[in-house]
């Protein structure tokens, strides 16, 4: 520490010495006057000595050379900023709580009262300079930022659009969906049922007996004793009448199980679709008039007709349904056996012995059932020869309709 003295007074207190110098102290600049007070009898500079300092100030002149010291940094710097995290280190280094323009407020307190105005002055200059700065700097260097990466964002809207694989109905929904919406129009509800049924719904109620063929293990899949996965959907047939008084006019789809081999023509699990009718003064040209309907409707006004006798233990009398060959318009080929038809549907007179076991009077009511595949319709309708291709989901074929 070096201190310049100036001419001093002294005053013999008792038995102290009392010594006033005014002095410069070179630390940070203080100066003001130190009074030392020393023992009588000692040198002033004892070890036991003390100073007592009275009226020390800051020097107004070092503060103001601190503050332009520290606007020179704060423009160097603030000007050569590389991003926004060194701009706000520097925000915390100078304009921070305990940054170096806070300090110098800090420094108010030692400063005379007649100096403070404008040692404030330079200092509130000073910070609103440094702000400023911080605050344009940091709306560039946000807007260079927004357009880097807005411009690493650009997309070129003259370029293909990536595609989209979009999913496509099986020709088994568009079969179902026109099938449905046909018989809506014609007055039928939609009925469903359970797909795992017991022997009654599926065989008894329908007049098939015990020894009938379809009952045995070769084609009927059976989960035990009683439980099988159903061979038709006709067991809805026989649930609705039970829990339903006539007028009755329903249509039934769903999915139903054989113990077939899978090949071109069969499957073990296909889709049948099966209506009822059931009222007073049912006849079988009201079943005529219906099936017309259904194939001129499904397959086209040009196609013919014909109901040829048949047997099914449920109706009586039965009949299965053809209709003209869409191959051989009716000539005679391959694919209906050079008969020029082709069988679409079973159908009859719902039996008497089925109305009795579902409750109803068969001298009051009668009516009639038919049913199809969805499989077979989809290909006569769209000249698929292997119903196999409907079940592999194969995008190249179904795209087809």
């Amino acid at each position: 520490m070096k201190f310049t003295p100036e001419p001093r007074t002294e005053l013999i207190v008792g038995h102290f010495r009392v010594i006033t110098l005014k002095i410069q102290v070179i630390l940070p600049s203080v100066c003001g006057e130190v009074t030392r007070v020393v023992p009588r009898s000692s040198r002033p500079f004892l070890r036991t000595s003390f100073f007592y300092a009275k009226n020390l100030e800051v020097s107004k002149l070092d503060l103001l050379e601190e503050i332009k010291k520290i606007e020179k940094e704060v423009e160097e710097k603030f000007e050569n900023v590389k991003d926004l995290d060194q701009l706000e280190d520097l925000r915390v280094e100078y304009l921070g709580k305990k940054g170096k323009i806070s300090q110098i407020f800090s420094k108010m307190g030692q400063v005379a009262d007649e100096k403070k105005p404008l040692v404030g002055k330079e200092t509130n200059i000073l910070k609103n300079k440094a702000q400023k700065m911080y605050e344009e700097i940091k709306a560039k260097k946000e807007k260079e930022l927004k357009q880097k990466r807005l411009k690493a964002e650009t997309i070129d809207i003259t370029l293909p659009g990536a595609k989209v694989n979009v999913g496509h109905k099986n020709p088994f929904t568009h079969i179902i969906d026109e099938v449905v919406e046909l018989f809506l129009g014609m007055g039928f509800s939609i009925e469903e049922g359970p797909e795992v049924e017991n022997e009654y719904y599926n065989f008894a109620a329908l007049n098939i007996p015990e020894d009938h063929p379809a009952r045995d293990l070769q084609d009927t899949l059976y989960v035990d004793d009683e439980y099988l996965l159903r061979t038709h959907t006709s067991p809805v047939q026989i649930r609705t009448m039970e829990k339903q008084d006539p007028p009755i006019r329903i249509i039934a789809p769903g999915r139903v199980y054989r113990s077939d081999e899978l090949d071109a023509s069969h499957s073990p699990n296909f889709h049948q679709i099966e209506g009822l009718v059931i009222d007073k003064d049912i006849s079988f040209s009201d079943l005529k008039g219906v099936i017309a309907e259904f194939v001129h409707e499904i397959y086209g006004e040009e196609r013919k007709i014909r109901f040829r006798p048949s047997y099914f233990p449920f109706t009586e009398p039965s009949a299965e349904v053809d209709v003209s060959c869409n191959v051989c318009k009716g000539e005679g080929c391959s694919f209906c056996s050079y008969t020029g038809w082709v069988e679409v549907l079973g159908s009859g007179m719902v039996h008497p012995n089925v109305l009795r076991m579902s409750g109803l009077d068969p001298d009051v009511y009668s009516g009639f059932a038919f049913g199809m595949g969805w499989d077979r319709i989809a290909m006569l309708k769209y000249d698929i020869d292997d119903i196999r291709v409907l079940y592999e989901n194969d995008k190249r074929f179904i795209h087809q309709f």
